[in-house]
Order: C-alpha cells, then sequence, then structure tokens
C-alpha cells in the first residue's frame, strides 16, 4: 500500500482524536467554570503510526484490507483523572452521551492484568464528517490515575525495548512497582474530600478574582480614576487577607456598580 494512501485512510482517525480532545477538554472546562471539581484531569490522544499497524496486522494475522475493521485501537484517547473514583464518573460521563456509541468496555482495575497494568478501556464507535461524506470509526478511550499512568508509560517503554523478551527480574521489580501504586491510589482516595475541597477553593477564587480584574479594567473606561484606584487597593487588601467570603462579597458589590456605569452609557 502506497504511503499516501496510508495517510488518506489515518486522516478521518486523526480527525476524530481532536474532535475527541475538544470534546472531554470541553467537558473539563465545564466544571471548572461551574466552580466544581472536574474528574478529568488531562487529556491526551494519539493516531497509530504506520509501523505500529502494520506490527499489529502481523502478530494477529490480520489483513490489510480488514485492519480498520479489525483494529480497534487506530484512533486513541487517554483522559488523566486524580482518583479512581473519578475514573468511573468519566466512565458514566461517557456512556450517557449521545454522539459516541460504546461497544465494548475492558476492566482493568478490578481485574488487573498479570503484568501489574491496570486502566479502564472503552472502545467507541464514532461519527466524523470527511470530505467524501460521513465515516463511522473505532476509538479506544484509556481512563486511568496519575500514578497507573506513570507505571503504563514506563512499561510500554520498556516493553517496546525489549519486544516480549523483558528479563524475569525488571518484570518483578514493574508487578512490585504495580502494587505500589495500587496502595498509592487507595491511600489518595482517603484523603479525596480534603484535596477535592482544596482545589473547588482555588477554582472558585480564580474565578472570582478574574471576574474582579475584568470588571476594574472595564471601569478604566467610564469611571473616574480616582474612584478606580480606591477600589483596587481595596481589592488588593481583601485579597491578601484571603478571605474567599469577603472576596465574593467584593465581586457582587463590584457588580452593581458596573451595571450602574452601564446604564447610564445605554441613556
Amino acid at each position: 500500500m502506497e504511503i499516501q494512501l496510508w495517510r488518506e485512510i489515518l486522516e478521518p482517525y486523526a480527525l476524530a482524536v481532536d474532535e475527541l480532545k475538544v470534546k472531554f477538554e470541553h467537558v473539563q472546562n465545564s466544571y471548572k467554570k461551574a466552580g466544581l471539581y472536574s474528574p478529568i484531569e488531562q487529556v491526551d490522544g494519539r493516531v497509530k503510526t504506520i509501523s505500529s499497524i502494520l506490527e499489529k496486522v502481523q502478530k494477529k494475522h490480520i489483513s490489510l484490507d480488514d485492519f480498520e475493521a479489525e483494529i480497534d485501537d487506530i484512533a486513541g484517547i487517554r483522559i488523566i483523572c486524580q482518583f479512581i473514583e473519578d475514573i468511573y464518573k468519566v466512565v458514566e460521563l461517557i456512556r450517557k452521551r449521545t454522539d459516541m456509541k460504546v461497544v465494548e468496555e475492558l476492566d482493568y482495575i478490578k481485574d488487573t492484568k498479570p503484568s501489574g497494568y491496570r486502566s479502564y478501556h472503552m472502545v467507541i464507535k464514532y461519527r466524523v464528517e470527511t470530505i467524501h461524506g460521513p465515516k463511522d470509526i473505532f476509538a479506544e478511550i484509556q481512563i486511568r490515575t496519575l500514578a497507573m499512568n506513570f507505571w503504563a508509560t514506563v512499561e510500554h517503554s520498556l516493553q517496546y525495548k525489549y519486544r516480549q523478551n523483558m528479563p524475569e527480574t525488571l518484570r518483578q521489580r514493574l508487578l512490585k512497582a504495580s502494587e505500589a501504586i495500587v496502595v498509592l491510589d487507595r491511600e489518595m482516595s482517603l484523603v479525596r474530600s480534603e484535596i477535592m475541597d482544596a482545589q473547588n477553593s482555588f477554582t472558585i477564587k480564580s474565578n472570582v478574582v478574574a471576574d474582579i480584574l475584568t470588571n476594574i479594567q472595564n471601569l478604566y473606561k467610564v469611571a473616574n480614576k480616582r474612584e478606580i484606584i480606591k477600589i483596587q487597593d481595596e481589592f488588593f487588601r481583601i485579597y491578601e487577607s484571603e478571605d474567599l467570603e469577603t472576596l465574593q462579597h467584593f465581586a457582587k458589590e463590584l457588580d452593581i456598580i458596573s451595571e450602574g456605569y452601564r446604564a447610564q452609557s445605554l441613556r
């Protein structure tokens, strides 16, 4: 098969990866804008390289004419979460979406692979619009914690290096490291509520500060400079006190002031 033809075949998969990344990043940002904790920490994606596809075709004895139907991870999305509980929240979010159809689920967290690999895999059918019309393709979504992802990245690199011939001593070390990851994820889950509260407070404060600064910037166009300086000084005083409730009250008062100037400009 010519290289140019490979590129044409893989283009819809690249489009799917780009679209899916945007959609999951939008979910992440929507939580944060609403001042809520997001179960999605990071989103990444990739299209399998031609060499990786050929390697899988050879390994699984698949005909080149059938590889699109037989290989379901040509398009891959990786969603990273902070806690194990978040993984299952993301799974539910994906199940409820109407723009993608779940066709397979594999829970390697409850059913860990012998190597120690842990992750949640979902295969979805996703439609992209190409210049030749709509095309339904398969994409694999891997959902992991940060700790699981670190282990899996290292293990993948070693598997690539040793080509299924990894020394037994190294294999055992990886297995022990995987067990340590299980303990780490379990311990993090025990302090999950404290971490979420801290992160929520930070997100809320960031949103409030952003609104205040936008209002102050807009007031420069319409308000008296002396009044703006007074407002700025009050903002810095409250900000340094680290009192979120007072900061929120100040933001509401500033909204009223800004609305008053907007009303005057419309007269």
